[in-house]
């Protein structure tokens, strides 16, 4: 990872045109020469960027010197496409920090939360849809994908779980589909449906309730057994 920081100016050219006057900034360049531009306030988001597959060629024009007031750059850092005509030309007018750092291999990003999770506890923890609930089994297999989890309930019924971390819209038809599907088996049906998400949106709640569906909020630090706080059904 280089990071370079330095009054610039940039033009980007090719499907879109834009600039950036000169301004105090930070450059990051990437091992697959992908370059962003960041200013000191804004969102997380560069102001430009060039994304890889790209060649960045970096061009030190003749006559630069470290004088803040000479017109003359010090450095042309230039990153075309190489799937179209697009180039990002980023012109170094002072560099107060031209630093190159081997940050090796990353692990990647361990989320913690994530449905998988969610599945794994709930089915651990299959009476929290209710008193005498059994679990039947995770991921169970339909001709139209798995069912999160399937359940039995305390009346011997069976009861299809659809598990989402933001419950919306999308997840009630997905559940809708699941047991349209199961209750044609006559040896399943009926089949009920909860959808189950660590937050439901007001829209999903309100549809999911007009197709016969319960809604089952999901306190996931309380399912680790690091909280107390009382789960809702509703």
């Amino acid at each position: 990872m280089r990071i370079i920081v330095a009054d610039c100016s940039a033009e980007y050219s090719g499907r879109l045109n834009a600039s950036l006057p000169l301004a105090k900034r930070v450059l990051l360049i990437k091992a697959d020469n992908s370059l962003l531009i960041f200013s000191e306030l804004g969102s997380y988001k560069p102001l430009n960027w060039m994304a890889a597959p790209c060649t960045l060629k970096d061009i030190t024009p003749a006559g630069a010197d470290d004088d803040i007031d000479t017109p003359t750059p010090q450095k042309v850092l230039r990153a075309a496409a190489d799937k179209s005509s697009d180039v990002l030309e980023v012109t170094l007018q002072h560099i107060y920090s031209d630093e190159t750092y081997d940050l090796g291999s990353d692990p990647g990003l361990i989320k913690d939360g994530v449905e998988d999770h969610l599945q794994h506890y709930l089915a651990e923890q299959i009476e929290r849809i209710g008193a005498g609930a059994k679990l039947v089994r995770r991921e169970y297999p339909t001709a139209i994908g798995p069912v999160d989890i399937m359940a039995i309930d305390a009346n011997g019924e069976h009861v299809a779980i659809e598990i989402k971390r933001h419950g919306g819209i999308d997840g009630v038809e997905q559940l809708t589909r699941y047991c349209e599907l199961l209750n044609r088996d006559p040896l399943l049906a009926p089949v009920h449906g909860i959808f189950a998400a660590q937050t439901i949106t007001a829209q999903a709640r309100v549809l999911a309730e007009d197709r016969g569906f319960r809604c089952l909020l999901l306190d996931y630090e309380d399912m680790k057994g690091t909280e107390d706080d009382a789960l809702r059904l509703f």
